[in-house]
């Protein structure tokens, strides 16, 4: 796990435009999953454009501190598991 804000967010440039599939914490012990495409990257924040056909939005942001805290967990899925998760 990387250590800091910047070792985060280098690591997260590297994955730009990759499938993702995201787990938030929502709170009151509510846990959203999500799945994407890592769009951008900021100094502070990241965004991620959700599927259409699963999310009724088109976007979200969260901060590299979100994946520090591990409130925010991100897995960049190859082509295999795109092709395992379409199966399903």
């Amino acid at each position: 796990m990387a250590k800091t804000l910047i070792e985060i967010k280098q690591g997260l440039e590297c994955h730009v435009g990759k499938r993702l599939k995201l787990k938030a914490n929502g709170g009151r012990r509510k846990t959203v999953i999500r799945s994407g495409v890592l769009a951008e990257t900021y100094p502070s924040v990241f965004i991620v454009e959700l599927d259409q056909d699963e999310n009724a939005f088109e976007r979200v942001s969260y901060s590299y501190a979100d994946i520090l805290t591990e409130t925010v967990e991100l897995k960049f899925l190859d082509e295999r598991n795109k092709a395992l998760l379409m199966e399903q």
